[in-house]
């Protein structure tokens, strides 16, 4: 029943690796029928919990902290997005083996992987730019 549903209003969002009905259903029920209040990336990363919080104070600045916050049931389906393509999709397994030999730790390459997921999900769901005509 739910895969009806999110075919019938969002067939887009099962083409890329890995997000499922599940994960499409969630990201429908966090969008909801008006995807035009998501002004860019970023604001879906920020309501996903996804976008980093800055915890600069006085002359410390350029460091950031997990966003607790957010809705997380987006932020655990994205999370499920992204373990599933570090196992089984090959251009994410390239990326994760060139960033670990750069130095980075898991957890800094999952967040960095979630939030290539969000941008990939927020440039689904956007709304078609409507196209003014032009009077001839």
């Amino acid at each position: 029943m739910i895969a009806e549903l999110v075919h019938r209003a969002a067939p887009q969002l099962l083409e890329p690796f890995d997000i499922g009905v599940d994960t499409a259903a969630e990201i429908l029920v966090v969008t909801g029928d008006n995807p035009e209040r998501i002004k860019s990336e970023a604001a879906l990363a920020k309501l996903a919990g996804i976008a980093p919080v800055p915890t600069g104070s006085g002359m410390t600045s350029g460091r950031h902290r997990i966003n607790h916050g957010g809705h997380r049931q987006l932020n655990a389906a994205i999370y499920r997005t992204v373990i599933v393509r570090t196992r089984f999709h090959q251009p994410t397994i390239d990326y994760v083996t060139r960033r670990t030999a750069e130095g980075k730790t898991k957890r800094e390459i999952i967040r960095c992987l979630k939030r290539y997921v969000i941008r990939e999900v927020y440039h689904l769901i956007r709304p078609a730019p409507r196209t003014v005509p032009t009077a001839s």
